[in-house]
Parts: C-alpha cells; sequence; structure tokens
C-alpha cells in the first residue's frame, strides 16, 4: 500500500504489543517486532514473520539498546512508527531501580535513538503507553506509577519541542485490560509487612491478584484505536490530535475522580496560593 509505514514495537511477547504487532500487518504496513527473549515465543515469532514481519531481541535495560534500535531502523531505512510498549511492574524497593530503567529510561533511550532521523525527515510518531496508573496513584502502585508519570512528564515536553519538526508524541494509558500482565509470570509480589496486614495495601494486592484474567478491556481492541489514532482512519478520523489516548471505561471513571480531586484541592486553596504574589 503507498501509505504503509514501518513500525518498530516493542514488548510483542504477549498482550498488547502482540496485538499491535498482529494488526499493524493485518493492516498492510510494514513491522519491526521485537520482544526481550524470542525464544520464549516461537509460535508468535513464527506467525509473525510468516506474514513479512520481522522480529528482533530487544531489551531496553540493554547497554547497546542504541545499536539495536539503529540495526532496527537499517531494516526498511527508516523507522515512521515507534511504539515504546514494553513494561514491567515488581514491588519492593530492590526492584524499584530496574523498574524505573525498563519502564522511563528504555522508552527515553529509544527516543533519543529515532530523533535524529525523524527530525532529518520532518516526519515521525512515537507512541509511548504509560497507564492510568501514570495518571493517579493507588495504595501499593508507588514504585510502578512513579516510572509512569515520569514517562508521562517526558513525553509531555517532548512532545512540544518536536512539534516544528512535525513530529508527534502520543501518550497511551490503558486501564486494566485482559493480558499477562498480572501473571505470576510477570508480576512479583513483595512479602506484606507486618505493619501494613490488614489495611488498604493488604486489600488491594488481593484486589489485583484477584483481577487477573477477568479485565474488562480487550487488548485487540485496544491495539485496533492505537491504529487508528496513528493513521486518523477508524474512530479517530476527522478528530483533533491530542497528547493523551486514555483506554478502558476503568481509567475514564478513575483518572475523571482524580482530575475532581484535584479540581477541588487547588480551589479550596486559591485563595492562599494568590496571597503570595506581590512584592516583599
Amino acid at each position: 500500500m503507498s501509505d504503509s509505514k514501518v513500525w518498530l514495537v516493542t514488548g510483542c511477547s504477549a498482550g498488547l504489543g502482540s496485538a499491535l504487532a498482529k494488526t499493524v500487518l493485518a493492516h498492510g504496513h510494514k513491522l519491526i517486532a521485537s520482544s526481550r527473549n524470542p525464544s520464549k515465543t516461537p509460535d508468535l515469532v513464527q506467525q509473525i514473520t510468516s506474514q513479512g514481519g520481522h522480529w528482533i531481541a530487544l531489551d531496553t535495560t540493554a547497554p547497546d539498546l542504541e545499536g539495536t534500535v539503529a540495526r532496527a531502523e537499517a531494516i526498511y531505512g527508516r523507522l515512521d512508527v515507534v511504539v515504546n510498549n514494553a513494561g514491567k511492574w515488581r514491588f519492593g524497593l530492590e526492584d524499584a531501580r530496574r523498574q524505573m530503567e525498563t519502564n522511563f529510561w528504555g522508552p527515553c533511550r529509544i527516543m533519543l535513538a529515532v530523533l535524529p532521523g525523524m527530525r532529518a525527515r520532518k516526519s515521525g510518531f512515537i507512541v509511548n503507553v504509560t497507564s492510568a496508573a501514570g495518571l493517579r496513584v493507588l495504595p501499593t502502585y508507588s514504585h510502578y506509577s512513579s516510572t509512569k508519570f515520569a514517562l508521562e512528564a517526558i513525553s509531555e515536553g517532548i512532545a512540544q519541542e518536536v512539534a516544528n519538526f512535525n513530529i508527534r508524541i502520543q501518550l497511551v494509558e490503558p486501564g486494566a485490560f485482559r493480558t499477562n500482565f498480572l501473571g505470576q509470570d510477570n508480576i512479583q509480589y513483595a512479602p506484606l509487612s507486618e505493619p501494613y496486614k490488614g489495611t488498604v495495601c493488604e486489600e488491594i494486592l488481593g484486589k489485583l491478584r484477584a483481577m487477573d484474567g477477568k479485565q474488562a478491556g480487550n487488548p485487540v481492541q485496544a491495539a485496533q484505536r492505537i491504529f487508528e489514532v496513528v493513521t486518523g482512519q477508524g474512530m479517530a478520523e476527522g478528530r483533533k490530535a491530542n497528547l493523551r489516548l486514555p483506554l478502558g471505561s476503568d481509567c475514564i471513571q478513575t483518572v475523571r475522580a482524580k482530575l475532581d480531586r484535584v479540581r477541588e484541592n487547588f480551589e479550596q486553596f486559591e485563595d492562599i496560593a494568590v496571597s503570595t504574589d506581590g512584592d516583599a
């Protein structure tokens, strides 16, 4: 197809990444899918490559991440759309730094690696998958939400910096979707310390465990919506471009409630805020 784009998608081994990879190919675009360890999903890799897609090993924490991205770009000579989807969720202080490396610094390094080519071509689209948890925080989410808040912030800033180059940054903020994200192979729960047993923290952890496989969100539908926003087709046709794409009714509900609380907070203290203006 004449308007076929070259996509690089990270975190394609399952869930949203896998669904998006299949969607991209189904619409006739060129795909470079990636995962940390492709040998763990041979059937999926075969499915993608048999349809004309490429699959590469890409670890967002690896020292040679930039080299891997450069080699991916060399496959077709350009990258039109880059989707930073790879992520992890860990509990406990010792895992917090590694989680930041994967969820924040990895996407940052990928953005820095692809922006020179996009600037030169005066064209590009970077999709950073954050989370509803990147807009509001629940008990036990602190470390994970911190990585997503950070990615939200840097994306918002870079979006303004690269707009004149016809490069668009798109934040995708999923709620709870039926992926393996909450499965035992992906999420590692730290033991709850004694003072927090019987508190809201224990309640939230229990809900997370019970939610696995029962989430309302459909990753196939989410992948289609992301594709439509990038290409301006389907439900996105004719809509004004916006930085944020919320996905899932739970995202809308919980983030709207957070915005209401922030608005109420600001209104309550507005007189104190403005009282600090003026000469000393």
